[in-house]
C-alpha cells in the first residue's frame, strides 16, 4: 500500500466534500474539554503483527489510565470492523478507507479531550503516515509492539496464521503481505521479552508526562 495509492483515494473522496461547511470553531473547544477532564488528549497508535500483543496491552493500558482518573478510549481492529467499518473488506481501497475512518474517529476523540488508544496492524509506513496526517503530527504517538513472527504464530489465538499458511486467507500480513516495522517509533515494547505489566508500565512512563495537566 504505497503513498501514491493513498493519495489517489484521498483526493477522490475530498471531491465529495466541497459543499460541506463544518462548525467545529463554534463548538466547545478542545482546550476547554481538556481542562474539564484534567488531561491532555493524544492518540497512542500501536502497530505490530497480528498476535504481537497490541489489544492485550491496549486493554490494560486503558484500565490503568482509568484508575489514574484519566479518560481513555481504546479503538481495536476487530471491534471497529464489526461496527463502523463492517461494510469494508480487505482490498487496497477498503484498507485505506478503514484507516481513514479510524483516524477521523480518533481525531474526534482528541478534540473531545480524550486519550485514544488505537490497536491496528497498520502494516506500512505509508498507511501510518496517512493516519498521522489526519490526526496531526503533534497528537500522534506511534508505539511499535514488537514480537517475532514465530512467536506471533505460536500464540495465534484467532487461528489466522494457520489459515493463512493453508491458503484460506490471502494477503495476510506477515505471511504473503509485508509488514514494515516503524523506523522511528516513539517507543518500542518487545512482548517476546517483556511481561504485560512491564510493557504497559513502559508506555505509561512515556505517556504520563505528556497527557497529565
Amino acid at each position: 500500500m504505497n503513498g501514491e495509492a493513498i493519495l489517489f483515494f484521498t483526493e477522490s473522496r475530498l471531491k465529495l466534500t466541497t459543499h460541506i461547511h463544518p462548525i467545529f470553531d463554534q463548538m466547545v473547544s478542545r482546550t476547554e474539554r481538556e481542562a474539564f477532564f484534567g488531561q491532555k488528549s493524544k492518540v497512542i497508535w500501536m502497530t505490530g503483527l497480528s498476535g504481537s500483543g497490541k489489544s492485550t496491552i491496549g486493554k490494560e493500558l486503558e484500565r490503568r489510565f482509568l484508575e489514574m482518573r484519566l479518560f481513555a478510549q481504546m479503538l481495536d481492529g476487530d471491534n471497529v470492523r464489526s461496527g463502523i467499518n463492517n461494510n469494508l473488506g480487505f482490498s487496497l481501497e477498503d484498507r485505506v478507507e478503514n484507516i481513514r475512518r479510524i483516524a477521523e474517529v480518533s481525531k474526534l476523540y482528541i478534540n473531545s479531550g480524550i486519550i485514544v488508544i488505537c490497536t491496528f496492524i497498520s502494516p506500512t509506513e505509508a498507511i501510518r503516515a496517512f493516519a498521522k496526517s489526519i490526526i496531526g503530527v503533534d497528537d500522534f504517538v506511534e508505539i511499535f509492539v514488537d514480537a517475532p513472527l514465530s512467536v506471533c504464530e505460536e500464540r495465534d489465538v484467532k487461528g489466522l496464521y494457520k489459515k493463512a499458511r493453508a491458503g484460506e486467507i490471502k494477503d495476510f500480513t506477515g505471511i504473503d503481505s509485508p509488514f514494515e516495522a516503524p523506523t522511528q517509533p516513539a517507543i518500542t515494547v518487545n512482548t517476546s521479552e517483556q511481561s504485560l505489566e512491564d510493557a504497559v508500565q513502559q508506555i505509561l512512563n512515556f505517556m504520563l508526562p505528556i497527557v497529565k495537566r
